[in-house]
Formats: C-alpha cells, structure tokens, sequence
C-alpha cells in the first residue's frame, strides 16, 4: 500500500511521516517526445518509479509539479519549461514543508537531465540547513543501466522512455506514428558526450541530437516487457538507496558527533 500525501488525511499524513519519516518525491518534465509519445513521458516515469520506491521503503509518497527545467525543448509544441530559479524556490519550499512536517530523509527520483543542477543544488542547501538527509536517484541513468543487456537504450523518445510509457498508461504511446527505428549520425556519441562522468559538454538544444528531436528503437518496448518496468528500476534505485545511507550510518558510528 502506497502511502500517497495527495489522498491521505491530515492525522494519516502526521501518522505516516511519524512513522517512516521518510519522502520519496518524483521529479520529471514537461516536454515533446517524437510524434509517437506524451509529451509528460519523463514525470510519468518518475511517478511510476517513485510510487514503488516509496512502497518498498514504506515511505511517504509526496507528488512534485509535472514540470521541470527543459530549456532545450523551447520552440517544440507541448514542451513547457521552468526557469531555474524557479524550479529550485518550488522544490526548496516543498521539501521544507516536508521536513518540517517530521521528514528526515528526503529522497528525489528524477527522471530528466534538465533537472539534475538544480535538484543538487537544493539539496545540499537543505541538508546543510536543516536535520535531514537528501538521496538523488538517477532513475532514467538505472534503466539504462539496467535494460542495457537486453538491448535497451536511453534515448529521447526511445526504447527505455517508451517502455515507461507502455508501463504507466498504454494508451499513450502511439507507435505506429514513430516510423523505423532512427540513429542519426552522431547522435548517440552526443548523448555518451553531455553524460559522461568525467570529461563532458553541453547541448542547448534538442536538434543536436536528431533533426526531429528524438531518435532511437520505440519498438524494442514490448507490452510484455513493460509489465515489470517499475519493479525493475525501483530494485535498482533502493539498491542505490542503500549504499548511500549505509555510507552515512558507517560514518556514524565511527564520528557519533557526525550527522547520519
């Protein structure tokens, strides 16, 4: 059972965050995606990984604004963008709220590139200021991670997001308008470019990818496939989850003086 904010009572609300005290919030966007998904594609993965996170963690569900901070999508119908500084005072005064409300962990499943300055950003602000614990979790990077064996690919518009889709609503996802399956030149190195770890650049606009704005395999996305999507990803950001709060409860108890 899904503790969801949204749909409990006030005193089920302070009952849960007594208990579990803590948060799990989605983080996605509004944007396009090709002619063959919605254009909420990344806030509804998120949603779907976050519910189940925060069901296995016996967490709070608590649900974030659809939009995110996407300026690189401008000009493309249905794609709609936060200023940063936007972005960041909404998620600042949520997860405030929150923490104020008896949240000691605040955990962000994120779906979406865009976001992930200003997630960080925020975080170590509110955890600099406040007795609370923040946890990033890449979710779109772990299916990558994690349907990489089975040919999957995270690619706008592609393979992994159209599995999301499949996932959260088939309905949604309208494959046959996608046409074969597309790989620009270069578009592939220009995402392994702007992710890489190390060394890395930036696009500010879609178009460097693919012309069209997204590319990739939409139908390596099986129905079958998608049945199990959020259980997958979900498994592997509470592994995650747990390696960064183990690094904190070692610390810990090495320094008791250290905040865990």
């Amino acid at each position: 059972m899904i503790s969801d904010l949204s749909r409990m009572t006030s005193p089920e609300a302070r009952d849960a965050l007594a208990r579990s005290a803590t948060v799990v919030l989605p983080i996605g966007s509004i944007e396009q995606h090709g002619p063959h998904l919605p254009n909420g594609t990344d806030t509804m993965a998120a949603e779907l990984v976050a519910r189940e996170v925060a069901a296995r963690l016996d967490a709070v569900y608590a649900p974030f604004c659809p939009y995110g901070v996407t300026p690189i999508h401008a000009g493309h119908p249905g794609s709609v963008t936060l200023r940063r500084e936007t972005f960041e005072a909404l998620l600042s005064d949520v997860c405030t709220e929150l923490i104020e409300a008896g949240a000691r962990t605040v955990v962000l499943v994120n779906w979406h590139e865009g976001n992930i300055a200003s997630m960080n950003a925020v975080a170590t602000d509110l955890q600099d200021r406040h007795d609370a614990t923040f946890v990033a979790a890449q979710a779109c990077y772990t299916a990558q991670r994690l349907y990489q064996e089975e040919g999957g690919e995270l690619t706008h518009g592609g393979g992994i997001e159209t599995l999301a889709v499949l996932a959260y609503d088939p309905s949604l996802v309208k494959s046959e308008r996608a046409g074969e399956p597309t790989r620009p030149p270069g578009a592939l190195e220009m995402d392994q470019m702007r992710r890489s770890p190390e060394v890395y650049g930036f696009i500010t606009d879609v178009t460097e990818l693919a012309d069209d704005g997204w590319y990739g395999n939409p139908g390596w996305a099986t129905l079958d496939r998608s049945k199990d999507f959020a259980d997958v990803v979900a498994g592997g950001v509470l592994a995650g989850i747990e390696v960064v709060l183990n690094a904190r409860r070692v610390r810990a108890a090495a320094n008791p003086k250290e905040k865990a």
